[in-house]
């Protein structure tokens, strides 16, 4: 049997509008990157997003299942996962592999997902961590989580706007 290509199974996921979210709980929010996924959550009224920790990538049962662990002793009711969109807008190969992690994640277990812009969050965290003269080592050993974390805070500072 002959699957379809990546790019067809990534466009297959139920990706939900982050207003259709589930209306309260805490959010996981992630940033994948090839070497690394950063890891975020919110607070239950998701006022506050956090960076929860830096997962090293191994296989993806091993990540998804650290993922689950983290997801659950949250009692998390969703995920934002960053998308990597070009300055322009459209979808490069990085995005494409965002939306197959989160077809990925669908696939083990079926959980609220949507996916939000992220563009320059990692550039927005360097800075600020720059700015705080935080050494090299210690940034490079926060960063992921700390993109997360933006990721998350303007996806739920989004919702909330648009809920007032």
């Amino acid at each position: 049997m002959t699957r379809p290509p990546l790019l067809a199974i990534a466009s297959l996921v139920p990706v939900i509008d982050i207003q259709d979210m589930p209306p309260s709980g805490p959010l996981l929010g992630l940033d994948p990157g090839t070497k690394t996924i950063g890891v975020a959550a919110c607070d239950h009224d998701r006022v506050l997003a956090s960076a929860v920790e830096t997962i090293r990538r191994q296989k993806f049962g091993v990540d998804a299942a650290r993922l689950f662990e983290l997801f659950d002793e949250r009692g998390c009711v969703g995920v934002v996962i960053g998308l990597p969109l070009n300055m322009d807008g459209s979808e490069g190969p990085r995005a494409q592999s965002a939306r197959a992690f989160a077809a990925n994640i669908d696939n083990a277990r079926a959980i609220p997902i949507t996916l939000w812009d992220e563009r320059l969050s990692t550039a927005a965290v360097e800075r600020s961590l720059i700015a705080t003269d935080t050494s090299r080592a210690r940034r490079a050993e926060i960063v992921d989580a700390m993109a997360a974390a933006y990721i998350l805070q303007g996806a739920i500072d989004r919702m909330r706007s648009a809920s007032s």
